[in-house]
């Protein structure tokens, strides 16, 4: 899975741009100082998002592996990098609360008031629901969730995050989780209709393979052996240098 930034450096200096024109009506000193901030924090924000990604990307690698040999360092890793990503999950919840708080500045002067009363919600605004949480953070409440087998709760906070940030670009991610947790749950019909949503509305996803092969196991589950062999084949033959191809192939011998 790969976390994005949410309030990315374009959003941010789009929004800025915008306020620019309003620059003389307000303390010019202030704006820049509060534009130079908000440069800063985003880059931060950004490299932390990447070191999110790798975080997770771990996090997968050792979920699929988890049937090791020696069960006690999977679980050993598995705790290790779970405690880096709620180490970074907690840095990009306060980056994100400064973000707010700096823009909160500029919102305070009368004129930029006045101005933005004519103009439609700014960009940052427009991804933070009426409770205040951004989509990082409630992507990542309901993924700490499922990692730690909280499987219930992770499927009610990725159908609320699917609900409240229906075009951001984690939806697709959380479409994901959601039905892997439903999968873990062992309730295998609502898994295969959520990652059926994803392969039908999100074929260039990078999480197509995972979802394709996952399909393939739950549909196997299910007792559709037909139509699990068929949604494994797709996997060797979309995705033949994936992670998932070896695991399909493996899967569909079994299935012989």
């Amino acid at each position: 899975m790969r976390t994005r930034t949410v309030i990315s450096t374009a959003i941010i200096a789009g929004w800025l741009g915008s306020g620019m024109v309003l620059a003389g009506c307000a303390k010019h000193a202030d704006f820049m100082q509060i534009r130079d901030q908000l440069s800063t924090i985003s880059k931060t924000q950004d490299q932390d998002h990447q070191r999110v990604d790798a975080v997770v990307r771990r996090l997968e690698a050792i979920e699929r592996n988890k049937d090791s040999k020696d069960p006690d360092v999977t679980k050993s890793r598995f705790d290790d990098v779970t405690a880096r990503f709620q180490k970074l999950e907690s840095r990009l919840a306060k980056l994100e609360e400064t973000v707010s708080q700096s823009a909160a500045k500029v919102d305070s002067s009368p004129e930029l008031r006045a101005a933005k009363a004519v103009k439609s919600t700014s960009p940052v605004e427009a991804v933070v629901t009426s409770s205040g949480i951004t989509p990082t953070s409630a992507f990542n409440l309901a993924y700490n969730d499922y990692l730690n087998g909280k499987y219930e709760l992770s499927v009610a906070g990725f159908q609320r995050f699917i609900k409240d940030f229906p075009g951001t670009s984690l939806t697709p991610n959380a479409q994901y989780w959601l039905g892997e947790s439903y999968y873990n749950l062992k309730d295998y019909g609502r898994a295969i209709q959520t990652f059926d949503y994803l392969v039908a509305e999100f074929p260039g996803n990078e999480k197509m393979p995972a979802a394709l092969y996952k399909l393939g196991l739950a549909t196997a589950e299910s007792g559709d052996l037909a139509r699990s062999r068929k949604n494994l084949k797709r996997v060797l033959e979309e995705f033949p240098s994936s992670d998932e191809s070896k695991l399909a192939k493996h899967k569909l011998a079994e299935l012989r």
